[in-house]
């Protein structure tokens, strides 16, 4: 680990802990065993059987990206959705062991399974976060605004405002892309020029990747084919809010009260926790997710810290077993992916 990546690990370590220290003080009446109870009592009856839908329905979002990958390589490979699980759940555990260092493991094992160019594949990626972004755009969007339960939620002004700004950086998003996809080489070229003085290689490094999204767009043939990646995408994010609604349901009476729409609002606010936190071990993505459950939904602290690092866990560290040995069947270390992923992407810069 170089010295710039341990001072950032020990930044983003001091920031969570400074937010949970501020978090555990609003809560001066946390009652750590009414915690470890609520957590036990998820155990018993129904409990588990929600845990294990969780589960299984994260584990069928993880084939329905296998499926979106492959109608991104349909215009020039042929390959099949099955070929693609191993390198996608491989990935997925690279990025919840490693974090940011392992987002290159998916496109890179997928390069070399479909002997396709690491370039093509990291274009792919490019587009497919902007899907993934769309699609759970829609419907977070269509939640706050056609959604009786969360005109009930105390701060349903604020989303509704939320939710403006949202729709208007989605329609953004699509100028954007849609001015890449049309005039890509002439943004490339200008804003190379633009940022050449600001920093060694920040230009040419922006440029690299407004052509990266310019050749995964160029991968969409059609309208047909829009179609089919807005709705396989719309349809992996409400599995995802299926999977932490039986997580969620796994607590019995103590949040029966929230229902699948209100679950969009507990994933956002994971998302943006997910920003700031450590390798393996997260704290944003659990600490944002509390705060949620107690603050918009009026949970008990205790419930809510329980809930959130369940869901965590089911929805984001599960994927770990099967990773690591569908890894180890082939041999593969994950340090040494992410390395040579990472050498590659610079090679490709």
């Amino acid at each position: 680990m170089n010295k710039k990546r341990f001072f950032l690990y020990v930044a983003v370590a001091a920031v969570l802990a400074a937010l949970f220290y501020v978090q555990f003080r609003t809560w001066t009446r946390f009652n750590w065993g009414v915690f470890l109870s609520q957590t036990r009592e998820v155990m018993l009856g129904w409990g588990p059987v929600h845990i294990f839908l969780g589960i299984a329905l994260t584990y069928i979002a993880y084939f329905v990206r296998a499926v979106r990958w492959r109608i991104f390589l349909r215009p020039v490979k042929q390959t099949t959705s099955t070929s693609l699980i191993a390198p996608t759940l491989i990935g997925f555990t690279g990025i919840a062991l490693l974090g940011r260092l392992g987002e290159m493991i998916r496109p890179y094992l997928i390069a070399r399974k479909t002997e396709l160019p690491f370039s093509s594949q990291l274009a792919v990626w490019t587009v497919e976060r902007i899907f993934d972004f769309g699609g759970f755009a829609v419907l977070l969007i269509s939640a706050i605004f056609f959604s009786q339960s969360l005109r009930a939620l105390r701060y349903y002004p604020e989303f509704r405002k939320g939710g403006l700004l949202l729709v208007v950086f989605v329609v953004v998003l699509a100028l954007t892309a849609w001015v890449i996809s049309a005039k890509g080489e002439y943004v490339a070229i200008w804003v190379e020029r633009r940022f050449s003085h600001h920093a060694t290689g920040l230009g040419h490094k922006i440029a690299a990747r407004i052509m990266e999204f310019r050749d995964g767009l160029n991968t969409i043939h059609g309208f047909s084919e829009f179609l089919q990646l807005a709705a396989v995408s719309i349809g992996m994010w409400f599995l995802i809010a299926l999977a932490y609604h039986e997580v969620i349901r796994a607590y019995g009476t103590s949040l029966s009260a929230i229902v699948v729409p209100q679950v969009f609002l507990i994933i956002f606010a994971s998302m943006l926790g997910s920003l700031v936190q450590l390798p393996g071990v997260g704290g944003g993505s659990q600490l944002a997710t509390i705060t949620t459950l107690q603050r918009v939904f009026d949970v008990y602290p205790e419930v809510a810290a329980s809930c959130g690092i369940l869901l965590w866990m089911v929805t984001f560290m599960t994927v770990i077993p099967t990773g690591l040995a569908l890894a180890h069947r082939e041999r593969l270390s994950l340090r040494k992916l992410s390395r040579e992923s990472q050498e590659e992407e610079l090679v490709e810069d």
